[in-house]
This record gives structure tokens, sequence and C-alpha cells, in this order.
């Protein structure tokens, strides 16, 4: 069966190489909490919000080894006013024969203000 682990993180700045870093980091982390390889990723959704033009954020995935041929597709997250600015999430759907209450959804930085009920106690020391 198929789950979704979500990830966000924020940058301080619209710049290419913070981007490109965040975006690997989190979804390295992602990957690791839920013990996932690139072949049990069915394909990757990626929003920003609107301040991020910079880079793709999809350019983090593919340093990665193993994840060329993941699918990965980047959007623009809808703009909600005093909604958390500078924000990178990341919707990974992987096969699994986990539980839905079993996934670890990981939140950086600011990011861990989006959904406090589901970042765990050691993601929010970032």
């Amino acid at each position: 069966m198929t789950r979704g682990i979500r990830g966000a993180t924020t940058v301080a700045e619209n710049r290419a190489d913070l981007i490109v870093e965040n975006t690997r980091r989190l979804v390295e982390e992602m990957v690791t909490k839920n013990n996932v390889s690139p072949e049990d990723v069915s394909h990757v959704f990626i929003s920003v919000t609107k301040d991020i033009t910079a880079a793709f954020p999809a350019k983090g995935l593919r340093e990665l080894p193993g994840w060329t041929y993941v699918p990965v597709m980047c959007m623009t997250e809808i703009d909600v006013p005093k909604s958390l600015k500078r924000c990178i999430r990341v919707m990974m759907i992987v096969n699994t024969d986990k539980k839905q209450t079993s996934m670890n959804h990981i939140f950086q930085n600011e990011a861990i203000h989006l959904r406090p009920d589901l970042a765990r106690e050691e993601d929010n020391t970032r």
C-alpha cells in the first residue's frame, strides 16, 4: 500500500544554495526516520511559498544517491494571508506496510509551527 510522509522546512533567504541544501536535508531526514529507500518512493510533490523563486527544490533530491528516477514535481503553495514565509513543503508517497500512525513526519526550522501535532519531540529542537 502507499502512504504519505509529510515534511516541511524554511529558508532564511531566497537563495538557490539554501533552497537546495535545506530541501536535501529535509528529505534525508524523512528517508532516515522512515527507513525509506528510493525504490520505495512512488513520487514526491514539493510546494513552495511564492517568495521562493531562486531554485527548484527538487534539485536537492537529485543530489541524493539513487534518486535519479524518482518522479518529483514542484509547484507553488496557495498564498494564504499571514502564512509562513519562505517555506518548502514535501509530500513523499511511499510503498510500505507501515500503519499510517507509524509514519514519521518531519518539520525543520520555522516549519515546526505548521503541524505541532505531527512534529515529534526530537524534531522541535531544530
